[in-house]
């Protein structure tokens, strides 16, 4: 598979069938937080990467495999609305099947009204909200020349007039950052205005590109569920269980979900007892397998080890 990964077990979508729709990493933000690391050069011109019947027929094809599937969700290695035509697949897939499709985006294009048109016929959209100020927005997205903190907000408030479904807010929460009761507050703001069905709470777990990124202690992360609930529901999710689905081609089957986010060690080690029945040689045998393909390696952040793609 060249654009499809997983199913993946998502916080927010249960078990997320990913589409990459775009070359690493093209995006039109270089997020301090970025699990795919710092963007190299910005991307902001749309256009369709790869053929958009080629990544139907992959979809398609593995819904028809039998995977247990929640969400079909469209998420790029960066910027997912950068692909021009992304309405063609939401309309096709929801013509051919019946699994509801999620948007995972910055948001950055919704100044576009038809970035807007193409995103209405899915059944939830998860745009980013990282800041309440244009200060804070620099900091920590560090948008392409022209992408205003002002542009932003306009564009998340005009796709919420025109949108009638689900529209779930993601905010990244920083330590340090934009914990602080202050920032808490306009952000809370701008979402009041912006009015998402629900915010989606999330920390920086997994592999960070900047030391200044820190995960938040609990104190914090309560106050900001308190604070930020003045404007929607505040979820912040439990994390569920990987599932690799078979031993059928694994290394390709982790590379996959590996190249489009680091994934826990111990997470890894369950999915695989699972998919082993728990013997633990086995589990063992199939980890160092896995690392002497020379694909992945092995990094620490937060306590957790994490596996990532080897960089060159």
């Amino acid at each position: 598979m060249n654009y499809v990964f997983g199913p993946v077990c998502s916080k927010r979508l249960g078990q997320s069938l990913g589409v990459d729709l775009l070359p690493s990493k093209s995006c039109t933000w270089n997020c301090v937080y970025c699990q795919l690391g710092r963007t190299k050069e910005y991307v902001t011109e749309r256009r369709e990467f790869y053929p958009k019947e080629e990544i139907l027929a992959e979809i398609l094809d593995t819904v028809a495999s039998g995977k247990p599937i929640d969400w079909i969700t469209f998420v790029g290695s960066g910027e997912t609305t950068l692909y021009k035509g992304l309405d063609w697949l939401i309309a096709e897939v929801k013509k051919k099947t019946t699994i509801p499709v999620a948007v995972i985006t910055n948001g950055s294009l919704f100044c576009d009204a038809e970035v807007r048109r193409e995103l209405l016929e899915a059944d939830a959209v998860l745009p980013s909200l990282n800041a309440g100020s244009e200060e804070l927005f620099e900091r920590i997205d560090r948008p392409a020349p022209g992408f205003s903190f002002e542009k932003h907000i306009e564009g998340l408030r005009g796709f919420r007039q025109e949108y009638g479904g689900k529209l779930w807010v993601e905010v990244m929460l920083i330590k340090g950052l934009n914990d602080s009761e202050e920032a808490l507050k306009e952000m809370a703001a701008v979402l009041v205005e912006i009015r998402p069905d629900m915010i989606h709470l999330v920390l920086p777990t997994r592999p960070a590109p900047e030391s200044v990124v820190g995960i938040p202690d609990e104190e914090m992360i309560q106050r900001a569920v308190f604070i930020l609930s003045v404007a929607a529901p505040v979820l912040h999710p439990a994390k569920g269980e990987m599932n690799l689905g078979s031993a059928d081609d694994l290394l390709d089957t982790i590379s996959g979900i590996v190249t489009r986010h680091p994934v826990q060690e111990r997470e890894l080690e369950a999915a695989l007892g699972k998919l082993l029945a728990g013997d633990a040689a086995k589990i063992s045998e199939s980890l160092e397998a896995l690392l002497a393909s020379g694909r992945f390696e092995k990094v620490l952040q937060g306590g957790e080890l994490y596996w990532i793609i080897k960089t060159a």
